[in-house]
């Protein structure tokens, strides 16, 4: 009845009401056209590249799909000799370079142990970090070359056995590879897991040392199940850059001795580039989203699941 008889009431209402649903809609009106974008040109240009995949398109974009030969881009794949090399070196580059995240972890232990200096060392291992992949591909590949690497050094000293010219042969190239980017991506795992370390109640490690427990059992049995979503993290974002690594392979080895470096994806740059087949190109990247898929999605489901299995009550 007040309102009824107070018209400017009943206006301050309604314009309060409008201020509150413009504040609870502006943010995602701000950040509609940058989502409309990113969506654009992140699913569209996927699309795009599958659908050239089942194209002739060499060095421009053809259009046309010869439908009775459709997946002939993927049988000469499948049929090359260089792409299954490739397909062989990233799962060895991929279980090579899981020691990053357990040398991450040792040295976050290390450090997490030791409170004098932690500032110290935690920058000293996290610099790598800062240098560029191709840095550190040089870096490294002199520190491989005979003449003036570490194996040069050895000789000098005597040390005529030590044998460190990896990366001129082939059998041993993509571990010079596994080596570089363990140095290079150490220091990045160490941080995410000394955070996890640090989110670790102080009761619990407390309790660890009262009960007389071992330091390897109390990490292996107690600080390792604890920290499960940090390793599945560490796990998503070692996969996603183990299947896009390109330009190590490139500062380091080029993709030689001969093919014995290839990765997917220098060689689907290289299908381009060299070979100006862009359907072909097309293909080896459908199939390098398929490995990130088959790789990637599990390990945010579990880690989805993780989230939830924590959340949910006891």
């Amino acid at each position: 009845m007040q309102e009824a008889a107070d018209p400017g009431a009943r206006g301050r209402r309604k314009g309060r009401n409008m201020r509150i649903r413009w504040s609870r809609w502006s943010p995602q009106l701000a950040l509609a056209p940058a989502v409309i974008i990113t969506f654009v040109a992140f699913f569209g240009s996927m699309l795009w590249t599958i659908y050239l995949s089942f194209t002739r398109s060499r060095r421009f974009p053809d259009y046309a799909i010869d439908w009775g030969d459709w997946s002939r881009q993927y049988e000469r794949l499948f049929k090359d000799d260089a792409w299954l090399i490739s397909l062989k070196n990233l799962l060895i580059l991929g279980v090579g370079s899981t020691l990053a995240i357990g040398f991450g972890f040792i040295l976050a232990c290390l450090i997490n142990a030791e409170k004098r200096g932690e500032g110290v060392f935690r920058t000293v291992f996290l610099y790598p970090l800062a240098v560029s992949l191709i840095v550190t591909g040089v870096a490294w590949r002199w520190l491989f070359d005979p003449s003036l690497g570490l194996q040069n050094f050895f000789h000098s000293i005597g040390m005529e056995w030590v044998r460190f010219d990896w990366l001129s042969s082939g059998d041993t190239a993509i571990y010079g590879i596994i080596l570089a980017s363990i140095w290079q991506g150490s220091g990045f795992y160490m941080a995410l897991m000394l955070a996890g370390l640090k989110g670790i109640n102080s009761e619990i490690w407390s309790a660890a040392k009262l009960d007389g427990v071992g330091t390897f059992r109390f990490y292996i049995e107690i600080i390792v199940p604890m920290m499960r979503f940090t390793f599945l993290t560490c796990a998503i974002l070692l996969s996603l850059g183990v299947v896009k690594a390109y330009d190590i392979v490139v500062a380091m080895t080029n993709g030689g001795p001969g093919q014995s470096t290839y990765v997917p994806a220098y060689f689907t740059v290289n299908a381009y580039w060299q070979k100006s087949n862009l359907g072909y190109a097309s293909a080896a990247a459908v199939i390098m989203l398929l490995i990130t898929l088959a790789v990637f999605l599990p390990l945010v489901m579990l880690t989805a699941w993780q989230q939830r299995r924590k959340g949910s009550p006891a």
